[in-house]
C-alpha cells in the first residue's frame, strides 16, 4: 500500500523559495510589454538607428491612443502633447534631455517610459544622491581582478552610462542636482565628445549611434547642487508643469492609484473618486495659496504637496479601507495621510493647516465628513 507523505514545513518553505517571486513593481518594458509589442508590429514609420520604435510611436506610447487594429495604448503621461514631442525629438538628436520640474511632476516616470520605448530597457540607471561617486557615471574596478592581474578590461566594471554608450542605448540619471557638482561635470566630456576616456588603460569608449542620456532634476527641493553652465548647455531642457486643472490631476492620481492598487489587491479606484477629488483640491489650494473659486487666500505650508504625494495619500487610504474598513474609500481613510503630507514643520505648518480647516473646509458644502475626519486626526 502506498502512503503519501506531506512535505515538512522546511521542505515546503524551500519549495516556495524556488518559485519565481511576483515582482512588486515591474520595469516599464515588462509591465507594458504588450503595448510596446503592438506598437512595434504596426509601426511603419522611420526609426532612428537602434530605436525600438519610431518617434511617433514613442509619443503614442506615452500619451496613449488607439492603433489601427483596435489595440488601446494607455496614457503614461497626462499633459501637453508638445512637451512629449519635444522630449522624444531631442532623444533623436545628439543632444541629451533634461527633464526639469518641481517634485511630483512625473519626471522619473516619463524618463523610465521614454527609455523603455526607445531602447527597450529602462534599467541603465544612475540614481543621484549626495554620495554618488564619479565611478557611478564613469566606471569602477573589480578589485580582486585588479590586484591579481593589474588594470585590464576584465577588471573594469562599466557604469550604466558606459554600457549605454557601447551598446547604443538610452541611459538615465535621476536627481542630477543631488549629485555633487564635481561628479556632475563628469558628464561634460561624455555629452560633448561622446567619448569616455579610460586613462588607466590608455583607451576610450566611444558612443555608438543610438546612445543618448535622460537626466531629471528639480531646483526647489532642499540639498540640491546647481548645474554648471557648461553642463546645462549640453542638455535640451524640457520643463514638466504641474497639472493644469483639478480634473487633469484627478485623472492622473486615479490612473496611478489604480495601477498600484491592482498590484496590491486593493479596491478599485472608481469607488473612491470623490475622495480623490477632495485630496487633489486640498493639495492644489494649499499649493497655490488660494481657494479654487479664487475668493479666499490661504497660507501655503512648507511641503511641495505634489501629485506624487496625492497618489501616496490615496493609495494609503485605499489600504486602510481594504484592511480596516468596508473597502470603500472615505474621508477618514485619507485624513491622516493629508495631515502627514501638509504638516512637515510641526510648528508653522500645523497653524497653516488649522486655519485652512476652519476657514475653508468647515464652510464648504458637502465636506462635513471630511472636516470632522481631519479635525479628529489633527487633535
Amino acid at each position: 500500500m502506498s502512503v503519501s507523505v506531506e512535505p515538512t514545513t522546511v521542505e515546503a518553505a524551500e519549495a516556495r523559495a524556488k518559485e519565481p517571486a511576483e515582482v512588486l513593481r515591474p520595469h516599464a518594458e515588462d509591465a507594458f510589454a504588450g503595448e510596446l509589442a503592438a506598437l512595434a508590429a504596426q509601426d511603419d514609420r522611420p526609426r532612428p538607428v537602434r530605436w525600438k520604435l519610431s518617434p511617433w510611436a514613442v509619443a503614442t506610447y506615452l500619451l496613449g491612443g488607439t492603433l489601427p487594429d483596435g489595440t488601446v495604448i494607455t496614457p503614461k503621461y497626462v499633459g501637453p502633447r508638445r512637451i512629449v514631442e519635444v522630449a522624444v525629438t531631442t532623444l533623436a538628436t545628439d543632444r541629451a534631455l533634461l527633464l526639469l520640474g518641481v517634485p511630483g511632476t512625473a519626471k522619473t516616470w516619463v524618463s523610465e517610459h521614454l527609455a523603455a520605448a526607445v531602447s527597450g530597457d529602462s534599467t541603465l540607471l544612475v540614481q543621484g544622491t549626495a554620495g554618488t561617486p564619479e565611478e557611478a557615471i564613469r566606471y569602477g574596478w573589480n578589485y580582486a581582478q585588479l590586484l591579481a592581474h593589474g588594470p585590464s578590461r576584465d577588471a573594469l566594471v562599466p557604469s550604466p552610462v558606459m554600457r549605454a554608450m557601447a551598446e547604443g542605448m538610452t541611459a538615465r540619471v535621476e536627481e542630477l542636482t543631488r549629485i555633487p557638482a564635481d561628479v556632475q561635470d563628469t558628464l561634460i566630456t561624455i555629452l560633448s565628445e561622446k567619448t569616455l576616456p579610460i586613462p588607466e588603460l590608455g583607451q576610450e569608449v566611444q558612443a555608438v549611434r543610438g546612445f543618448n542620456l535622460i537626466a531629471t532634476a528639480n531646483d526647489r527641493d532642499r540639498g540640491v547642487n546647481d548645474l554648471s553652465s557648461a553642463l546645462r548647455r549640453r542638455f535640451n531642457t524640457v520643463v514638466l508643469p504641474l497639472p493644469e486643472s483639478v480634473e487633469a490631476e484627478v485623472d492622473i492620481v486615479s490612473r496611478r492609484v489604480d495601477q498600484i492598487g491592482r498590484s496590491l489587491d486593493l479596491p478599485s479606484v472608481p469607488d473612491g473618486v470623490d475622495e480623490i477629488r477632495r485630496v487633489v483640491t486640498v493639495f492644489r489650494e494649499l499649493r497655490d495659496g488660494v481657494t479654487s473659486d479664487g475668493r479666499t487666500k490661504v497660507k501655503s505650508p512648507s511641503g511641495t504637496l505634489s501629485t506624487a504625494e496625492a497618489i501616496s495619500v490615496v493609495t494609503n487610504g485605499l489600504a486602510l479601507a481594504a484592511h480596516f474598513g468596508d473597502g470603500v474609500l472615505r474621508a477618514g481613510d485619507v485624513a491622516a495621510g493629508i495631515l502627514g503630507a501638509v504638516v512637515r514643520d510641526p510648528a508653522a505648518d500645523r497653524v497653516v493647516w488649522r486655519e485652512y480647516l476652519e476657514a475653508v473646509v468647515r464652510e464648504r458644502d458637502g465636506w462635513t465628513d471630511f472636516y470632522r475626519a481631519c479635525r479628529e486626526v489633527s487633535a
